[in-house]
């Protein structure tokens, strides 16, 4: 058999530069740089500014707003402006955090900045923490900041699917003109553009008992494609479980309970069980901050709800005789089935007051439970047999703890991430 020769022919090198890179490699890269950096990029040469201008590079935006007003800072306003001037065609989700303004000029500008942003053709819009209670707010300026939102929904040259309005906190009569002008916008473009996720976490002034005004369940309930939804606490009703069940759409319903906001109203376990029947792949995750009343917890926490996430901040909590037992062996255990995250920030509430064997039962009942994040002084030996289960329960792959040393009684934290098997 004669052998053949084969003859392989070398591929010359080519070597690799920053100009010969494709357009899409280029705005990858340049999708992680600053503005400032854009900047200077795109007077690298012609090929980097055309890629600059591509819209993929702008359509994504956060601002934040410190509410502060410098001699010597050039405001953030300013550029604001001049980015929704040169670029705002391209802005399609746009993210707005404001530190609130502690004087009614810092207010003024945050207004007109705001008036600029929301001209641009959005998909999501998010602006956050705007406490229209607070004094540098004049009435004239909330009635503005609100009606710029309403004309923003009216105008419809916006294809919304997301919205975020948290820590606005407005009264309840300016509150419910821009849920009904939301109302309104899906009504009108619907099914072209609706909205699928809302967040509306202390979209009321902390002071208002909205659970006792029948329109917001009005409202919610004509919403027809809404997965995600986020309220306070001082919303929640059966008037408003029973009209989320309307459009078996809903997947994500977070709820956040501050103990200065009202939190004391009756819900009937029913109308969970309903909700939960009518959306069977709802979760619910359940946030509290400083509520410590055990009584109050289990009014709060009842068995129907499909409690997927469970949030608590006791820290500073202050209740210094509560004690995090009944929360642990009586109250929790009853979502066994379905929690598979739990966050519990107890600080010094347990002090003196063992823990140890409640939350290891606990944790040894909870059978998809997924990620443990504790905050509470624990045994040594406690954290061991924590990371044990965490060996053998196939779920749980991510332990954060705190605990406390036998010896100095100093806190440490411990983050414990686990292979998945």
């Amino acid at each position: 058999m004669e052998c053949l020769e084969q003859k392989t022919e070398l591929v010359p090198y080519r070597k690799i530069t920053w100009l010969s890179l494709p357009r899409l490699c280029l705005e990858r890269v340049f999708s992680f740089l600053p503005d400032w950096d854009r900047k200077t990029a795109a007077l690298v040469c012609r090929q980097w500014h055309n890629v600059m201008r591509s819209p993929s590079l702008w359509r994504h935006r956060r601002f934040h707003f410190s509410g502060r007003i410098s001699k010597f800072r050039k405001p953030d306003y300013s550029s604001t402006i001049a980015y929704v001037s040169h670029l705002g065609a391209y802005l399609e989700r746009l993210e707005v955090t404001v530190c609130p303004p502690r004087k009614t000029q810092a207010a003024l500008r945050l207004k007109g900045a705001i008036t600029q942003l929301v001209r641009a053709p959005l998909r999501s819009l998010a602006v956050m923490n705007l406490e229209l209670d607070r004094r540098a707010w004049t009435s004239s300026l909330r009635a503005s900041v609100v009606g710029c939102l309403i004309s923003f929904l009216q105008r419809g040259s916006s294809k919304l699917n997301s919205i975020c309005l948290s820590g606005m906190r407005n009264c309840i009569h300016q509150g419910l003109e821009l849920l009904s002008a939301l109302l309104h916008y899906e009504t009108r473009f619907y099914p072209r553009c609706y909205i699928s996720s809302l967040d509306l976490e202390a979209f009321f002034s902390g002071s208002v008992n909205v659970y006792l005004n029948s329109s917001v369940p009005d409202n919610l309930s004509q919403l027809q494609r809404l997965t995600d939804l986020r309220l306070s606490y001082s919303c929640l009703s059966d008037e408003l479980l029973m009209a989320l069940q309307d459009g078996n759409t809903l997947q994500t319903f977070l709820l956040h309970c501050c103990l200065k906001e009202p939190h004391q109203q009756l819900i009937c376990g029913s109308s969970w069980a309903t909700l939960a029947s009518s959306c069977p792949d709802l979760k619910v995750k359940i946030s509290v901050n400083q509520v410590v009343n055990n009584d109050r917890l289990a009014r709060m926490l009842l068995p129907e709800i499909p409690l997927s996430e469970y949030c608590m901040s006791a820290s500073y909590s202050p209740n210094e005789d509560w004690s995090p037992k009944p929360l642990l062996s009586d109250i929790l255990p009853q979502y066994r089935h379905t929690i598979q995250h739990l966050n519990l920030d107890f600080g010094a509430n347990n002090f003196g007051e063992s823990l140890d064997e409640e939350l290891l039962e606990l944790v040894k009942v909870c059978e998809r439970l997924v990620e443990l994040s504790i905050c509470a002084f624990l045994e040594i030996r406690t954290v061991a047999r924590l990371l044990d289960m965490s060996l053998t329960q196939s779920s749980l792959k991510e332990i954060h703890v705190r605990r406390n040393s036998n010896v100095n009684l100093t806190a440490h934290t411990i983050k414990i991430h686990t292979p998945s098997q």
